[in-house]
């Protein structure tokens, strides 16, 4: 007797079982979800669309009104909850009243240059003095390294405060110890069992830390940590005679820090982007708004926004510029300045994108050579002489994209290492694994968390480390395949998307790792336009519904992609075409358009 095949777990959306991107659409609510849904929507009045995306994201019906409405007073926990916080607001405290120099040390990418400016702004604040150094990422590499620590000393500081690293720096923090640098550790990488020698080492991801906090990014970290700083301040009467900082002012930099280093969106992290975006929004901080200028965003900035507009251009300077000029940016108070910056920002950015593009495209043959010869690999590793490194990382999220697997992408260097950085999909821990390569003595130095890494190899073991990697991801891997479909909220036409849902579908906002955005298929809509657009290789798209009704898409990066041709080859022809959508307020109207993530063809 034969083993008959197992029945299916699910129905297909709309019969898709194979898009144009190779995926499985599924209906994000189950029964049971979609039963809640309508309670929801009976219970608190909401309209049926935004119950079912609430009930699809796993919220209950007696959590719908804290989702919808996360505030900070609700949510923030006392933050001498995370290990060490009262040792390390004890040190920090004392510098303050003594008026000591204190030398932050951050990492170079948004979240490092967030939180280096969340620090140096309060201190700003409170009259003292500070330096701040963001290490060049291709001759100081990641972290703190013992001659950048010996400048800072040579320039007066009294304190070292690392911010987004330094959990596993223990030869520099201990020279920071020999020197008389208090170190202070505030960060949220992943952390090895030997911590180094500091006065304090903040981080929820520390393995003994019982905060349950480890989905901050380091910039929430250094925000809890001035919080408990503030009120140590106010009980030794430090703001007896001079205001307290704006800390509520400061959360648009948490909320960038959080979005741009793609923590989940849940807890306190949904406070802190909601309140953040509003801040953002008045355009209080100068280089902010030099930068959403530059960027052509004249209206409300969104979570998206965040992500996919200002964060790379900050990023910008840290991959294939000056790494300090994010930080600067977001401390500068003289206009003329922050447009500056942030025009020098924007041009790195793409110069960037320029780069990126020659170097992905190299990666990505790479790619399908190995997965020719071994289909089934469950990660991909490629690895060049001539690729910038400030560009791995975004190789690696590319190749990532168009294989869904983890990947990691290394530049080989002159001294025989190769310097590397990974990004993984969702149900797959790459920190623990890069962890696990240099406890192994396999990796030279390397960090991070689930979702993306750093790390150091010798060049000749780039063959090695794959075989590693292979063997560690291969399970989990294969578990997060069984899901890896493609989630859709509902069908919608183009007459029916109007400005008024998506303003509905905000309420359950701000949307990123961890709460995605609402996806909507168009079903059987007529592609009447399609057309590549900007540098970054982007197709725009008219869509039209059987009611002869339109919209307008794009589908980000997919020019000569099976994405881009897909929409390009069927002009004239119905697609079934799958995104989230959002507001176009260009030119002062209101219409709504379609970010493309995926299409099927009818059957």
């Amino acid at each position: 007797m034969t083993e008959s095949a197992p029945l299916p777990l699910f129905r297909p959306f709309l019969n898709v079982t194979e898009s144009v991107l190779g995926r499985t659409w599924v209906e994000r609510c189950d029964a049971a979800q979609s039963t809640l849904a309508v309670a929801i929507a009976q219970t608190h009045g909401l309209p049926d669309v935004l119950a079912r995306v609430l009930a699809g994201r796993g919220v209950g019906i007696h959590d719908a009104e804290r989702f919808l409405n996360p505030r900070l007073r609700d949510l923030m926990p006392d933050p001498n909850v995370l290990t060490d916080m009262e040792r390390a607001v004890d040190r920090l405290a004392d510098a303050v009243l003594r008026s000591e120099k204190v030398s932050i040390f951050g990492d170079y990418d948004v979240d490092g240059a967030c939180s280096a400016a969340l620090l140096a702004e309060y201190l700003r604040a409170c009259g003292v003095p500070y330096l701040i150094h963001i290490p060049d990422r291709i001759t100081e590499g990641y972290g703190p390294n013992v001659d950048a620590i010996r400048g800072l000393k040579e320039q007066g500081a009294q304190l070292l405060v690392t911010v987004d690293c330094g959990t596993a720096s223990i030869a520099p923090l201990a020279e920071a110890k020999h020197l008389g640098l208090d170190p202070v550790v505030l960060d949220h990488h992943q952390a090895p069992e030997q911590l180094p020698e500091a006065v304090a080492i903040v981080n929820p991801n520390r393995q003994d830390d019982l905060s349950g906090l480890g989905h901050l990014c380091a910039a929430g970290v250094v925000f809890l940590t001035l919080v408990a700083l503030n009120r140590a301040l106010r009980a030794r009467g430090f703001f007896n005679s001079r205001p307290e900082p704006d800390l509520m002012g400061s959360l648009d930099l948490v909320a960038l820090a959080t979005v741009a280093d793609v923590v989940p969106l849940i807890g306190l992290n949904r406070a802190f982007v909601r309140q953040g975006l509003t801040i953002m929004r008045s355009r209080r901080r100068i280089g902010l708004a030099a930068l959403l200028d530059t960027a052509g965003l004249a209206g409300a900035p969104e979570s998206w926004h965040l992500g996919y507009l200002v964060g790379p251009r900050i990023n910008a300077g840290g991959r294939i510029g000056d790494a300090a000029l994010g930080s600067k940016l977001l401390l500068t108070e003289d206009s003329i300045q922050a447009g500056k910056l942030a025009a020098e920002l924007d041009q790195l950015n793409r110069e960037r994108q320029a780069i990126e593009v020659e170097a992905v495209a190299e990666a990505e043959a790479q790619a399908l050579l190995a997965l020719e010869r071994a289909p089934e690999l469950p990660v991909v590793v490629t690895a060049s002489t001539e690729w910038h490194p400030g560009v791995v990382g975004l190789i690696a999220a590319r190749t990532k994209e168009r294989f869904r697997r983890p990947a990691f992408a290394f530049t080989v260097n002159q001294d025989g290492t190769a310097t590397g950085s990974g990004r993984s999909v969702p149900g797959v821990d790459l920190g623990s694994v890069v962890r696990a390569a240099v406890d192994s003595g396999l990796a030279i130095k390397g960090g991070g968390h689930t979702m993306a890494a750093g790390i150091t190899i010798n060049a000749a073991e780039v063959d090695r480390f794959l075989a590693f990697v292979t063997t560690k991801l291969a399970e989990p891997v294969s578990s997060a395949r069984i899901n890896d479909h493609f989630s859709i909220d509902a069908a919608m036409t183009a007459g029916g998307a109007q400005p008024g849902i998506v303003t509905v579908l905000d309420r359950a906002g701000p949307f990123g790792s961890g709460q995605p955005e609402p996806v909507f298929v168009f079903p059987h809509h007529r592609i009447v336009e399609a057309r590549e657009v900007g540098s970054g290789g982007h197709v725009r798209v008219k869509l039209r519904g059987g009611d002869g009704s339109f919209i307008g898409g794009i589908a980000f990066r997919a020019a000569g992609q099976p994405l881009g041709n897909a929409l390009s080859g069927a002009i004239g022809s119905p697609l079934h075409v799958a995104g989230t959508l959002s507001i176009d307020r260009w030119g002062g109207g209101e219409k709504v358009g379609l970010r493309i993530m995926d299409v099927a063809k009818p059957e």
